[in-house]
This record gives structure tokens, C-alpha cells and sequence, in this order.
């Protein structure tokens, strides 16, 4: 029996396991400035946690654009995803981690916003697909965002694991709220996107890295 058998880590993939936040930001950059608008500071942080639909209905509402949902996913999958099939790497030690806690018996779910075509491009190119059980996504719980614990929930379902038995690995405040809320331990990683929320972020999480070095031994 290995040292985290029976235990289960549940982890977000931007901003946590991939170096990817500065795609979203390049993304919105490119986006907006087509359209002749400046990135407001708050944006990024706004939809941080919303799902993909959901970003489309609040920036066309707050940006009174003409375009449709449909019109800013697909311009929005079509430039991201490029981006995560060439240039988005994982966090440092983050493979080697995955193979430390596969050795000592835990299971691994990915729980992410992330579209199919984002996703499976992202962990194909950084070497991340191979080290997982589950891949939950909110579009299997209806589309709820990370405000909700639902995806963590199925991910966790999905593995056979009890919520208590979990460790949601997450960037974002809202994240390990809701993991904590469900009855999983949350532990963060420091990216640049939530700056402004570190230092709560600090306060509320069992545990925070800078990267998977500082990533606990034991679930």
C-alpha cells in the first residue's frame, strides 16, 4: 500500500498545472483590440471562474458588442487553441509530481473550465494526458462554474473517492472555496492572475506553492 492510497488529488489545469494565463490575457488583448477597446484591470479576474458561455454573455453585455455568444467562442477557441497545442507548458515539476503521487497509490482527476479542444491540445503537448484517471470538465455538470463545487464533485465521484479524501490543487480563490465547501482539503498554486486575491488566498488554503516542489508528500 502506497503512502496516498485511497486518496484522490483533483487538479485545475489553467494557472495550476499549465503556464497559461498569459494565452487568456494575449486572447483578450488580440480580442478587444480589434474591436478598438482597451482591457479593463478588472476583466481577467471577473471571469477567472466563469464558464466559457458565460464569459461570452458578460463581455458582449459589458462591451455592448453587435457579436453573438457563438461568434466570440469560436473566435476565442480558434486563437486559444493554437496556443495551447505549441506554446503552454506545464508548471515547473509539475510531471514529476504527478509521477510521485501516481507511485504512492493516489488517483488524479483533472477538473477544469477548459474546452475539449483547449484541454486535450494542452495536456497533449506538455505530456500531462498520461498521467490521469478522470478528466472532468463543467460542461458535464451543467456548466456550472467553479463558484459551485460541482465539478470537483463529479471528479471525485468519477474516481470512487470520498470528498474527504480529496486535495483539489487550484490558483484561484473561488476554487478552493468551493472545494473547501464540498469537504476537500485545497491547496494553492501562486500565479500572477490572482494577484490581487493572494493574500486571502493564503489565509483560506490548507497549503500554497510556488510550485509542485512545494507540493505536499502526504494527501
Amino acid at each position: 500500500m502506497g503512502a496516498n492510497s485511497g486518496k484522490a488529488a483533483i487538479f485545475d489545469l489553467d494557472g495550476t498545472l499549465l503556464d497559461s494565463m498569459g494565452v487568456w490575457d494575449q486572447v483578450d488583448i488580440d480580442f478587444l483590440g480589434r474591436r478598438g477597446i482597451d482591457v479593463p484591470d478588472d476583466y481577467m479576474t471577473t471571469v477567472s471562474s466563469m464558464q466559457f458561455r458565460q464569459i461570452a454573455e458578460y463581455t458582449i453585455k459589458r462591451f455592448d458588442l453587435d457579436d453573438t455568444p457563438e461568434d466570440l467562442m469560436n473566435e476565442w477557441t480558434e486563437m486559444a487553441t493554437h496556443a495551447y497545442a505549441t506554446i503552454v507548458e506545464a508548471k515547473p515539476h509539475a510531471l514529476q509530481y504527478l509521477a510521485f503521487l501516481r507511485q504512492s497509490g493516489a488517483k488524479l482527476a483533472v477538473a477544469t473550465t477548459l474546452l475539449p479542444s483547449m484541454r486535450v491540445a494542452a495536456m497533449r503537448h506538455t505530456g500531462l494526458e498520461e498521467y490521469f484517471d478522470v478528466v472532468c470538465s463543467v460542461d458535464e455538470v451543467g456548466d456550472a462554474g467553479k463558484e459551485e463545487p460541482d465539478v470537483y464533485l463529479k471528479a471525485a465521484q468519477l474516481l470512487g473517492v470520498e470528498p474527504r479524501d480529496c486535495t483539489v490543487f487550484e490558483d484561484i480563490l473561488i476554487g478552493i472555496r468551493s472545494a473547501k465547501s464540498a469537504g476537500m482539503r485545497a491547496w494553492a498554486m501562486h500565479d500572477d492572475s490572482s494577484d490581487a486575491d493572494w493574500a486571502t488566498i493564503c489565509d483560506e488554503a490548507d497549503g500554497i506553492m510556488f510550485d509542485f516542489n512545494d507540493a505536499p508528500v502526504r494527501l
